[in-house]
């Protein structure tokens, strides 16, 4: 029998509703309804890239500053080179400003994997007595300059008598200049910074401004800094690279979290896949790094950098993969001297076994732990 009006209405609607079910069903679980909600999205298990296996983790939370001397990660963000690498997992970024927020995200389970410093890695080693993190690659190296109110410092003698900035007591610049201090025959007391040289310890971002009001003659900082305040009238009287071997120093390690490591190494790989791609396209592509890094400061910060600023400072920052760890050692000993740092155990800091297969792989020549590697 042909179907009437009413007929074709009824089956339309019927049609209509079984239709609406998969939307309905999908926004019911999107709110937290029904058995398909009950898995968080750190319990799902994306499809690698490629098709091929999945990773063991949904999300890889990754901490790193606002800086020049973290370009591995705001050029490996910015240009989606490290989630690439990922597959299905996400990226999930997050800034910091200090290294000791970085270290106590990571040790509250709040993070997975930063781009730190030094310091903060011996310190965040040695506090945990060595059970909460891991060095796991190199990022940067460089970056670090002396610079001062040219009317009044003219040669590093001049120094004596002045107030100098450091970013931090006891971080990697601070322990660098206290380290340079002494071995200039000066005496500066550590904790209070006073002495033959007077030690200001001030936050970057508070820096150029104490230059520009003449409360500090100058500072021993990293980039942007540096170069900040050479926009400001400043003069380089030194660049720290030039006090190590082939101006070779670590400024930026990867760490990652021991729990972390140990249940998702397959993500911890593939992010190290994806730093090694981001540091060779940083190489090869300096200008669109150049430019990428500042595109990333500008969505992290609200303000990118002027031209004056970027240009000086980005070609005084080498991008590595090498922890470079023996200079890691010596900034160690140079705390331990300066009272800053009890002697501290450093063995197992590193574990470069993840990263020496993705050279490996990549037919890149594999780096050394400095004797420093997890047994």
């Amino acid at each position: 029998m042909p179907a009437t009006g009413h007929t074709r209405k009824t089956l339309r609607r019927g049609l209509a509703a079984v239709a609406a079910l998969p939307l309905l069903i999908g926004a019911l679980a999107s709110c937290g309804y029904g058995s398909q909600a009950e898995k968080s999205a750190d319990d799902a298990q994306p499809a690698a890239a490629d098709g091929g296996q999945k990773l063991s983790a949904s999300v890889v939370r990754i901490g790193y500053f606002p800086n020049l001397t973290h370009a591995t990660a705001l050029v490996g963000l910015q240009e989606g080179l490290i989630e690439k690498e990922l597959g299905g997992t996400k990226v999930k970024p997050q800034s910091f400003n200090a290294g000791p927020s970085e270290i106590e995200a990571l040790n509250g389970g709040s993070l997975d994997i930063g781009f730190i410093g030094p310091s903060p890695s011996i310190n965040g080693y040695v506090k945990s007595k060595g059970s909460n993190l891991r060095i796991i690659s190199g990022s940067a190296s460089g970056g670090v300059k002396l610079v001062v109110n040219p009317d009044k410092i003219k040669t590093l003698d001049d120094l004596k008598g002045k107030k100098i900035a450091t970013p931090q007591k006891g971080n990697t610049q601070d322990v660098a200049f206290l380290n340079w201090i002494s071995e200039k025959g000066w005496s500066v007391d550590p904790e209070s910074g006073k002495g033959d040289v007077s030690v200001v310890r001030t936050d970057n971002k508070v820096t150029p401004d104490a230059f520009k009001q003449g409360s500090i003659d100058g500072a021993w900082v990293p980039e942007p800094t540096a170069s900040k305040l050479v926009s400001d009238g400043g003069s380089v009287l030194l660049d720290e690279g030039s006090l190590w071997p082939e101006n070779k120093f670590v400024i930026t390690n990867v760490i990652v979290s021991q729990k972390f490591l140990k249940e998702h190494p397959d993500v911890v790989e593939a992010v190290l896949r994806g730093t090694v791609k981001t540091n060779e396209w940083i190489h090869s592509n300096q200008d669109k790094a150049k430019a990428s890094a500042n595109a990333r400061l500008l969505a992290d910060t609200g303000k990118g950098l002027d031209p004056k600023v970027i240009d000086p400072a980005w070609p005084s920052i080498s991008v590595t993969d090498d922890p470079l760890a023996a200079t890691l050692k010596k900034q160690s000993d140079w705390a331990v001297k300066a009272k800053l740092l009890e002697k501290p155990d450093l063995a197992g800091i590193y574990d470069l076994t993840l990263l020496n297969k993705v050279l490996k792989a990549a037919g890149k020549p594999q780096v050394s732990d400095a004797g420093l590697g997890a047994k």
